[in-house]
């Protein structure tokens, strides 16, 4: 049957994982595993979450199962792509026919990687999407990957990407595949019940901006038609099935948050959170995220000196403290593109309706609020970043071509510039 010829997109695509998700769903981790036909388990994980004793509790599940199990807990927190080559080295190493992933987006991204290059030949580089890496596509099947967060955060669980530090580049870029998708992500509360506040502030904003991004992203039907198949991209842009993810996801967020991190053994909100990090993958991991994640991986990748409050002790900006840094600047550049699906996300996460004359302000504004409740870095100059690093910034993040493809309102290398201008302090 011929294509249907448009000169926009007309099909979106809409994927994820199996979900298993409630207090005490880790005990089934090693029936999970064999009903997927694994029978020798490597669980990947980083020396933080093992000191917390939740690997071992898996291991132990997968061993009264009657399974074999080995433990690598030598995944780097913001994974590189040394840390990687190491931890496949590692995985080519044994016998190994399925993984599982503990731990945060480390974790999972560390896993994704693993078992994309211990199940084809080639290196990482292949796998980086362009201009930076070779955008070479997996061509063969991979081995069943079960996702663990430990976190309320990447939601690395429900998605298809991978992302990497590129050491020599200063710069992180990511993989992006169906094929890297966990097959079951297992979903527990109680494993977030010993992450310190300011990793639980950072990991909900990163949520946060997953949601709002992908809910705010260009829509699918406005992109131009992709030529066959094979060539639609992961991220297709907002659509009605991500959108119902994102809302959720941007409530929960408003809701549980601040709770989180003021008290974290508040169950409810540990639980709440969990749930907003889980659903909010299943959207942001087909719409897409544009601006502040764009940016966020030249902010991480060329950080120096920063050290982050509960992270282990070396120059890193996390994750969500990145996303969360430009966000404020970002959603007032995109505003014009849809003004109604701007202010009912500051409506979701402020959690009462908001004055349509606050226009480009109101979503900036309920961020600002939020991030100064539970801590957030004032901008990218609590990281070190000045005037004199902008230009390398925006370079970085206009290279991210992933993100950009779906930035509702097209963005030059001069918005760019006044996007992390504005950035330096949000207050």
């Amino acid at each position: 049957m011929p294509r249907f010829d448009h000169p926009t997109e007309t099909v979106f695509t809409w994927a994820a994982p199996s979900l298993k998700f409630g207090l005490g769903a880790l005990a089934e981790i090693g029936e999970d595993l064999r009903a997927l036909g694994v029978t020798h388990a490597l669980v990947l994980t980083d020396p933080g979450v093992a000191a917390s004793g939740v690997p071992d509790r898996v291991a132990h599940a997968v061993k009264a199962a009657g399974l074999a199990v080995d433990v690598y807990d030598g995944v780097a927190v913001e994974p590189t792509d040394k840390s990687i080559e190491e931890a496949v080295a590692h995985a080519r190493s044994g016998p190994w026919d399925g993984y599982v992933a503990v731990g945060g987006g480390s974790a999972m991204d560390t896993a994704k990687a693993v078992n994309l290059l211990t199940s084809h030949d080639g290196t990482l580089m292949d796998f980086i999407a362009p201009p930076i890496g070779g955008g070479r596509v997996p061509d063969g099947q991979l081995k069943p990957l079960i996702a663990v967060p430990t976190t309320s955060g990447t939601g690395s669980e429900a998605t298809s990407i991978c992302v990497v530090d590129l050491l020599d580049l200063h710069l992180k870029a990511g993989i992006s595949h169906p094929r890297l998708r966990p097959q079951l992500a297992v979903v527990d509360p109680l494993t977030t019940l010993s992450v310190p506040p300011q990793v639980t502030a950072a990991s909900g904003m990163d949520v946060l901006t997953h949601a709002a991004e992908s809910y705010t992203a260009l829509s699918f039907d406005a992109r131009p038609a992709f030529p066959n198949a094979q060539a639609r991209a992961a991220f297709c842009g907002a659509n009605p099935i991500s959108d119902v993810w994102c809302e959720k996801a941007m409530e929960l967020v408003g809701v549980h948050l601040r709770k989180a991190v003021m008290n974290g053994n508040d169950l409810d909100a540990r639980y709440g959170m969990a749930y907003a990090s889980a659903v909010t993958g299943m959207g942001f991991g087909n719409a897409g995220t544009h601006i502040p994640h764009a940016n966020a991986y030249p902010i991480a990748g060329a950080v120096e000196g920063y050290q982050a409050e509960g992270y282990p002790e070396m120059p890193m900006v996390p994750h969500g403290q990145a996303v969360a840094s430009t966000a404020m600047a970002a959603f007032r550049y995109t505003f014009p593109a849809d003004p109604k699906r701007h202010l009912r996300a500051a409506e979701l996460i402020g959690g009462r309706p908001v004055d349509p004359d606050e226009g480009a302000e109101a979503l900036p504004r309920v961020l600002r609020e939020l991030m100064r409740d539970i801590g957030m870095p004032n901008g990218i100059s609590a990281f070190g970043y000045g005037e004199p690093q902008l230009d390398t910034l925006v370079a970085g993040a206009m290279k991210q071509s992933r993100q950009l493809s779906v930035v509702p309102r097209p963005l030059t290398t001069e918005a760019a510039g006044q996007i992390f201008r504005e950035s330096l302090r949000n207050w």
